[in-house]
């Protein structure tokens, strides 16, 4: 029998090693099987029964190097020397594999918070899902997180990630540098996140073929967005034009991701947030979640939970003193008009 594996061009040196030095170990491992590297395809020649075998462990090795970003000769050697597949449930430390993604480095990216696990959970069962919360909730990470996994698993063709270019008390124009400069800074949390999860020379190549794209929510109008895994960010700075036509940009084999936070809206006064819009219209509508995270999911600094509940506390009793006010006019002006009746 001889079979032949196709590796993708981003993966040949990680899985091969270097100068095929991992091609070389196998070749020890199966010495009754010819093993031959040439490009980014390997060809195994032997026994049906050999053959096989093999195949189905060098899967598991680019399962391991997919999740890992690396392939060690020790990895080798347990992968190929165990007994049964559940070695594989388990990441590097025993512990069981409730894992979303593995970063750069072996890092673990796995949901800390109940709802964080109720997000993982929810773009399971859903081609559509909203995270609203306050910041350092872990929303964008979540779900740039599962978009990696989707493509690491060949589930989706593409990443698309996306936000509003909304200026926060800044003004665009004056940044330094062409339009993509000038929008780098608003989509610079995405990068961030990207960064993590992948090396970096993979990452850029992604991005010059276009596997990975990130652009401003404008760049999206008139596109149909096919087998991909989409992420707005940000979004209760899109307007509600906006928004619907964001929305309506899925296609075919597509997950949508919406982020935002409803405290922060940075757009003018005469203008709506879309993502409260939505949450009022689109609940209910099967296919569609909305999760709500909340100051027990901040997984920044413990001076953010304390920080986020300040305000959460300023703004209500500001909002009870603007009630209060209301309340003292109307009475007011319910005095003056009891005022302007004749009396008998």
């Amino acid at each position: 029998m001889e079979k032949t594996i196709t590796l993708e061009n981003h993966e040949i040196v990680g899985i091969c090693g270097v100068n095929n030095a991992n091609i070389d170990l196998l070749r020890n491992i199966y010495p009754k099987l010819k093993i031959t590297a040439r490009g980014n395809e390997i060809k195994v020649i032997g026994e049906d029964s050999e053959v096989e075998a093999f195949i189905a462990r060098f899967e598991l090795l680019v399962v391991h190097y997919e999740h890992f970003e690396q392939l060690t000769e020790t990895d080798i050697l347990n992968i190929t020397a165990a007994e049964d597949e559940s070695f594989f449930l388990l990441d590097k430390n025993g512990n069981a594999n409730d894992v979303i993604v593995h970063g750069r480095d072996g890092r673990v990216i796995k949901a800390i918070t109940p709802n964080q696990k109720r997000l993982v959970e929810s773009a399971a069962k859903n081609d559509m899902v909203f995270a609203i919360g306050p910041a350092g909730t872990g929303k964008t990470y979540t779900a740039v997180a599962l978009a990696v996994r989707a493509l690491k698993n060949k589930q989706i063709r593409r990443i698309i990630l996306t936000r509003p270019a909304v200026e926060a008390g800044e003004n665009l124009g004056f940044l330094p540098g062409d339009l993509r400069d000038k929008l780098d800074p608003y989509l610079q949390p995405l990068y961030d996140a990207l960064w993590d999860m992948m090396p970096m020379q993979k990452l850029l190549t992604y991005m010059e073929e276009k596997t990975i794209e990130i652009a401003p929510l404008a760049f999206m109008r008139g596109r149909t967005l096919d087998n991909a895994y989409v992420i707005l960010d940000e979004a209760q700075n899109a307007t509600e034009a906006q928004l619907k036509m964001f929305l309506t940009r899925m296609g075919k084999n597509a997950k949508f991701f919406i982020t935002g936070d409803i405290t922060q809206i940075d757009l003018p006064k005469h203008q709506h947030s879309g993502l409260i819009q939505a949450s009022k219209i689109l609940k209910g509508i099967k296919g569609i979640d909305f999760v709500e995270l909340d100051n027990r999911d901040v997984v920044r600094h413990h001076l953010v939970t304390k920080i986020i509940e300040t305000y959460e506390r300023w703004d209500a009793a500001r909002a009870a003193e603007a009630a209060e006010r209301k309340m003292k006019r109307e009475a007011e002006r319910n005095g003056e008009k009891e005022e302007d009746l004749p009396h008998s």
